[in-house]
This record gives C-alpha cells, sequence and structure tokens, in this order.
C-alpha cells in the first residue's frame, strides 16, 4: 500500500507578563532667543539623566542612554503669508530600560509633569533568559500541533499510522505548498496606560507573544 503524504503547519503562541520597560522620552524647548532655549533644554535633559543615573546604581534600571542634542532655526509663516520672526528649537532623545516596572510608573508619573518634556512611549520585553526559554517552549508546541494536525487528518482518511518525513522552519520544506508564511517567531507587545485609583499613572503592559510556525511532512498508512 502506498503510502499518503500529508503536509501541514503547525504553530503556537506562548503569552508572558513583560520584564522589562524601555522609556523613550525627549526634552525640548523653543522659543525666539536661542540661548534661553540651549540652556533650558540643557538644564532638563541634565535632570533626567541625573535621575536616571540613580535608578541605575539602585538597581531598578539596567541602562540609559541619550542622544546628541539637536539644534535648529526656523522661520514660521502667520495665518496671513507673512514670514514672522525666527524660532529656535532644541531637542534631547533619551531612552532609560527598567527592570522594576513599578519603579518605572512612578518615575513616568514624575517626568511627565515636567516643562519640556514629551514621553514617545514605552518599550516592553522579556529577559534573554525568559526570552529563549519561551521561544524553545513555543517551538516545541508548534511541532506537537503539527504532529496533532497529521493525526487528526489521517484519521479523516481511515489511516491509523503517521511516521515524520521532514520538519523545517517556514518555506524550507523545497516546494511552495505551504506558502504565505514569512517567518517562524514574531515578538509582540503594546502597552495600555490610564490614571489609578490613587491619582497615579497606572502602567498596564498586555503579554508579550512569542509565536512559533513549523512545516512538516509525514508519510500516513
Amino acid at each position: 500500500m502506498v503510502d499518503t503524504i500529508i503536509t501541514v503547519e503547525g504553530h503556537f503562541d506562548y503569552h508572558h507578563p513583560a520584564e522589562r520597560g524601555t522609556a523613550r522620552l525627549s526634552t525640548g524647548f523653543e522659543g525666539p532667543e536661542k540661548a534661553p532655549v540651549l540652556s533650558r533644554t540643557t538644564e532638563v535633559h541634565g535632570m533626567l539623566a541625573k535621575q536616571a543615573g540613580r535608578l541605575l546604581a539602585d538597581g531598578a534600571v539596567t541602562w540609559w542612554s541619550a542622544d546628541r542634542m539637536r539644534v535648529w532655526s526656523d522661520r514660521p509663516w502667520s495665518q496671513d503669508g507673512a514670514i514672522l520672526p525666527l524660532v529656535h528649537h532644541a531637542k534631547v532623545e533619551l531612552e532609560v530600560k527598567f527592570a522594576d516596572l513599578a519603579a518605572l510608573a512612578h518615575w513616568m508619573e514624575s517626568v511627565a509633569a515636567e516643562e519640556g518634556v514629551s514621553v514617545s512611549g514605552i518599550d516592553w520585553a522579556l529577559t534573554d533568559v525568559t526570552s529563549a526559554r519561551i521561544t524553545a517552549e513555543a517551538q516545541d508546541g508548534a511541532v506537537q500541533d503539527a504532529v496533532a494536525r497529521a493525526r487528526a487528518y489521517a484519521a479523516s482518511l481511515g489511516l491509523a499510522s503517521v511516521h515524520p518525513l521532514a520538519l523545517a522552519d517556514p518555506g524550507l520544506l523545497g516546494d511552495d505548498s505551504l506558502g504565505g508564511v514569512s517567518h517562524d517567531m514574531a515578538m509582540m507587545s503594546r502597552v495600555a496606560g490610564g490614571a489609578a485609583n490613587d491619582g497615579g499613572l497606572d502602567l498596564k503592559p498586555q503579554d508579550i507573544t512569542v509565536t512559533a510556525r513549523v512545516h512538516a511532512r509525514f508519510a500516513a498508512s
């Protein structure tokens, strides 16, 4: 009896709470005089950098970085089409990665109230150890899903025995029979923020999702 070839895609999603949060913010001012704009931007950025340094020393932060200050000038137009006086701008971007998410919420609440500070967002992540562990578990789950799918197809055909022939990342089985999948693992995270019951900032990161995909071929008889 000739074996029936069954080709399937297995997939598995692993959800895990975020363990790290990287705050992205900037300090910037504008005005008609260049010197005060530069001075105020430098002052507020220096304050944020010192706070980040203290949090790093305390262990709440794992690293922080800052870009060089950007300085530019332009002449805006009025609603009547007239060229207005020159306006000077200065801006510095800062990133701070927190291991203590409670400290992150407290710090963000504090710095967001500072004049000239703009919060761009928060990037949520896992530690390298956790990421490696749950990626491996997601890949194992994807393989088990592929096996279960193959057995279900075989049972529908009245076949009882299923033997693996090939297992690969999507697109690596040598044909286009399972096209349309561009990668086998993706990591996604989002952030929702709002006011807590006590009036503070309530940061509620969604779980990070590690998605594994595999393609597999089986012989059923």
